[in-house]
């Protein structure tokens, strides 16, 4: 029995980027910064465009963009005083109109919905690698950022750089959303680290529970969308967020089981 190596390429390439972005996702719903990193994930549009206008790596394009956007909001939260959410909000809508602008229209729907299947070999193994890196780094700082979340003036109280912490949280957030479009697109990425994170919610009673179950959610889902695109042949970004969708139901009825 052959095994056919781009589709184990998509599959490990998958699992890792849905792990890492899961594990990402149980402190977005800790923060209420849902719909944030919803929002978050268009603001990488106009790099993906100029990516494609000057015929570089798209996931160069976006992480730019979004760099360049999380330094900001990181420095105008700090001045302004202005909720993360606003910031984004005001980064989120001027990037898509610029991203709708700027993309070719026949490039247009590979931006919004993602294709994996045309990541080359050397971009899968950094893909693997740079989610490998935000796992880690998240769980290095887990426990300061469960501080910070609960009391960021008690947290300060025991050495915790807050300002620090939330540019660092920031960072990742940035690098799992630029390596995610790839996947699913910026239309579907906040999808990508919210609804398993939300579906292992339903069922977990610990921080640590939490976070290993939104990465196995994470997992399973990546696992079954691609397993099904290689089936019915379509691409298996929008798959991912079918399974996803259908995990984090079974989630809401065992939650009520155990009620």
């Amino acid at each position: 029995m052959t095994i056919d190596t781009s589709f184990l390429q998509i599959f490990i390439t998958s699992i890792f980027v849905a792990a890492s972005a899961g594990l990402l996702g149980s402190f977005v719903i800790l923060k209420r910064m849902a719909l944030v990193g919803d929002a978050l994930s268009h603001v990488a549009l106009p790099g993906i465009a100029l990516g494609l206008a000057f015929h570089i790596n798209p996931f160069v394009g976006a992480f730019s963009t979004l760099f360049l956007a999380v330094i900001s909001i990181w420095l105008l939260k700090y001045q302004t005083e202005l909720p993360v959410d606003t910031l984004v909000g005001i980064f989120f809508t001027a990037s898509l109109a610029l991203g709708i602008l700027f993309i070719p229209e026949h490039e247009i729907l590979e931006a919004l919905f993602g294709d994996i299947g045309t990541l080359g070999l050397m971009e899968s193994i950094a893909t693997v690698l740079l989610s490998t890196g935000i796992i880690v780094a998240l769980v290095a700082i887990h426990k300061k950022l469960a501080l910070s979340m609960l009391s960021e003036e008690l947290a300060h109280s025991i050495g915790v750089k807050n300002r620090a912490l939330d540019f660092i949280y920031l960072i990742i957030f940035a690098l799992s959303i630029a390596l995610g479009i790839r996947f699913v697109g910026a239309l579907l990425m906040g999808s990508l680290v919210i609804i398993p994170a939300a579906a292992a919610k339903n069922i977990s009673r610990s921080l640590h529970g939490f976070m290993l179950a939104s990465v196995l959610f994470g997992v399973l889902s990546a696992a079954g969308g691609v397993l099904l695109s290689q089936q019915f042949a379509v691409s298996p970004g929008p798959l991912f967020i079918l399974v996803s969708t259908t995990l984090f139901a079974v989630s809401l009825i065992v939650r009520k089981l155990k009620q």
